[in-house]
């Protein structure tokens, strides 16, 4: 209890003793003694309460900022003791939900409505014991959400912004206009006329669904632990981080996907190459980034490319050389990002590809992909697979994909991969 608390109790009780000798007529030594206590020890009290404010004041306040630097570190590791075999088993036998699990299912319940079990997304993540690829973030780092999932996804390696909406439609007002400046011709004359200040919204709005199916039978449920916890996991994972990778690309636009980078209207720069993949192709893409002062040095733009062309450029050897076009390429791009699942395979003939950089300017990233409700949202089917016992699992989750200015994205095509005939 606070020090205050308890002088203010002790001050009620002495208020209490003094209310009952000073409604007697004639009271004895004893009680005319007690009453200068009391009387003395209240007003002692009286500046002992007033202290103990203001040091609690202080305490409240060191506290509360404590709090604020805590609060994201604490969900996380919140995040980090959750398990999926709970959810399955809840929807399944309708066990109640205990622990780290149930705070965090009660807490996403809070932000907003979901039909079935919310699942964070940060639960998604691998935890440690498995075998994994390096570099996957350790859960227990504090990151923003959504972006520790799908860490190693090519949009958050092309530079996208993964965003968290809790519900409604989110716009990003970006600067679009262009400021001039004009030197004083004269010496009664006026500097360059006024420039209109001119942003463009870039919307993301929820009208795209993305959802998976799983089958969970009734042997796994009895005789799985921690093998579920773990399947459950890896599977919902690769699934939707496969499935949200080619969206934010190859979008159509249509059939209830989002319109992706190399497929909406963004009125992103589209440059035909028309020739077999090298340096040089690249290198003026570059040129074209830095000339616009999007990008200080080739060191800052993005590429991604198909595999097939890491293929031909590797294979490709400057005359005279042991140099090939790839050697080139990644001495001035340290880290091409390649990608069959981004990019639509090679056509035509002779076959060729397409190729996309991306560069983040004044901090602004070239895409944005948002995702609503915090959480992914697990239905349980109660009847399709009830004859067998089984579980059926529906995955909900929603998202949208926008660029924030065109000129921090360029698309190459007609990047080939085999010499013309």
């Amino acid at each position: 209890m606070l020090k205050s608390a308890e002088i203010q109790r002790r001050q009620s009780e002495i208020r209490q003793s003094l209310s009952e000798l000073v409604g007697k007529e004639k009271p004895t030594e004893d009680e005319t003694r007690k009453m200068g206590e009391l009387d003395v020890e209240y007003r002692s009290n009286e500046t002992r309460f007033r202290a103990s404010l203001i040091a609690e004041d202080a305490e409240r306040k060191e506290a509360g900022a404590d709090l604020e630097t805590r609060s994201d570190k604490d969900y996380a590791d919140l995040i980090g003791k959750f398990e999926m075999r709970q959810i399955a088993l809840a929807l399944d036998e309708g066990r109640q939900l205990d622990g780290a699990t149930a705070e965090v299912v009660q807490e996403l319940r809070n932000r907003g409505g979901y039909r079935g079990m919310p699942i964070p997304w940060q639960a998604l993540e691998k935890r440690a014991g498995e075998t994994i690829a390096s570099g996957t973030p350790d859960p227990k780092v504090t990151a923003p959400i959504i972006d520790r999932i799908f860490a190693d996804s090519v949009a958050v390696r092309m530079g996208a912004s993964m965003v968290n909406i809790d519900h409604g439609l989110q716009e990003y007002p970006v600067t679009t206009s262009s400021v001039a400046a004009a030197w004083q011709t004269s010496e009664t004359g006026s500097v360059g006329g006024p420039t209109a200040y001119a942003t463009t919204d870039r919307p993301l709005a929820p009208n795209s669904t993305l959802g998976i199916t799983m089958k969970i039978t009734r042997k796994t449920l009895k005789q799985s632990g921690d093998a579920l916890e773990q399947a459950v996991r890896r599977d919902m994972n690769g699934c939707m981080a496969v499935a949200m990778d080619k969206a934010v690309f190859l979008g159509a636009g249509a059939s209830g996907e989002p319109a992706g980078v190399l497929v909406g209207s963004y009125s992103i720069t589209s440059t035909a190459v028309s020739d077999v993949a090298s340096w040089a192709a690249f290198r003026a893409a570059v040129t074209r980034f830095i000339t616009a002062n999007a990008a200080g040095g080739p060191g800052s733009v993005r590429l991604l490319i198909r595999p097939e062309v890491f293929d031909f450029m590797d294979d490709s050897l400057i005359t005279n050389t042991a140099v090939s076009e790839w050697d080139r390429l990644i001495k001035n791009i340290p880290n091409p990002i390649m990608s069959s699942n981004a990019l639509a395979a090679p056509t035509g003939s002779p076959l060729a590809t397409k190729a996309l950089l991306t560069v983040t300017t004044g901090g602004v990233p070239p895409i944005f992909v948002g995702t609503w409700g915090g959480a992914i949202d697990l239905i349980r089917d109660p009847y399709s697979d009830a004859a067998s016992g089984g579980l059926r699992l529906t995955a909900l989750a929603t998202m949208d994909v926008t660029v924030s200015r065109p000129a921090q994205l360029e698309i190459l095509t007609g990047v080939e991969i085999e010499a013309g005939a």
